[in-house]
């Protein structure tokens, strides 16, 4: 087999290049268009490039909780280092957004709070698996809570992520994740994001039983928040990287989680001809077939 690891899927988009483990011999590869970043879609009010966040006015090279606005009023995600604090909470089963400091911030770019907006920092490999398509792996050792990767793509409305949903063929896959979120009483906000045109690396990865990568909605700039990925555990080179596409992550079985869809779109998908996909993890607790709505609760 003839491999050529000098393809650059990001075409130079990120400051590290994402490698393809290319050859005649696998399967044909999907066409998209490659975005860091996401990008307004249908049904989409607001720009998510657009900054609707005040800045702090921080003038040291790392902003620290004792004198940083941003800190101060969203708490502190990061070490020094930019690793996540806080792991313990993520196996829960939920998590809470966490702010960066944004582009109206007086400090450095080489603050601790500045971490998923840095874009991609490790080398990561797309390549073809035995079972699963196309996956993931990383060329490189990854310390538990280190940040990944974004799942970055089209930000649709519910409408048009239904829409979508319910057009597609049982063959094709549903890249489309819908984030929940709940801020306080009766207060709910939902975001759906579709790689499936546009989109980056994320879009590759692979569901697991027990993943070895969490998500986390980060905001840096806009209210549109940034869907993160990041190590919850340390993970080996070579390893394929793997996230739970329902939204939990847990180092106990797997349990479905609430779908972000009403029951009423769940039917009606259902009812379409959507069938789930038998899941091929390998997990000693695999759940035996893919979450049929995918989603992370807040």
């Amino acid at each position: 087999m003839s491999i050529d690891r000098r393809v650059d899927l990001s075409n130079g988009l990120e400051d590290v290049p994402v490698l393809i483990e290319w050859s005649i011999a696998v399967r044909k590869f999907p066409e998209f268009q490659y975005s860091p970043d996401n990008i307004q879609g249908p049904g989409c009010t607001i720009d998510p490039r657009e900054v609707t966040f005040p800045g702090c006015s921080c003038l040291s090279r790392s902003c620290f909780p004792e004198n940083c606005s941003c800190l101060q009023t969203h708490g502190q995600a990061y070490d020094t280092t930019g690793t996540r604090l806080n792991l313990s909470r993520t196996n829960s089963g939920y998590c809470s957004p966490l702010f960066e400091c944004n582009a109206l911030c007086t400090c450095s770019d080489a603050c601790s709070n500045r971490v998923v907006q840095r874009g991609l920092r490790l080398r990561l490999e797309v390549y073809s698996t035995e079972k699963r398509g196309w996956g993931v792996r990383t060329l490189e050792a990854i310390p538990h809570g280190t940040f990944v990767c974004e799942y970055a793509g089209e930000v649709i409305s519910f409408e048009e992520a239904r829409r979508r949903q319910l057009a597609q063929r049982a063959e094709e896959n549903n890249y489309i994740i819908g984030v929940r979120e709940h801020a306080g009483t009766g207060s709910v906000t939902e975001t759906f994001v579709d790689p499936a045109m546009v989109g980056n690396v994320g879009r590759f990865l692979n569901h697991a039983c027990q993943p070895n990568l969490f998500m986390q909605p980060v905001r840096v700039h806009s209210v549109v928040p940034r869907l993160a990925l990041f190590a919850g555990r340390n993970i080996d080179a070579q390893e394929e990287l793997t996230f739970d596409y329902s939204g939990g992550y847990s180092n106990q079985p797997p349990v479905e989680l609430l779908s972000t869809q009403s029951d009423a779109v769940a039917q009606a998908s259902r009812a379409d001809g959507l069938q789930r996909k038998e899941c091929h993890c390998g997990a000693n607790h695999c759940v035996q077939f893919l979450p049929l709505d995918l989603s992370i609760i807040n």
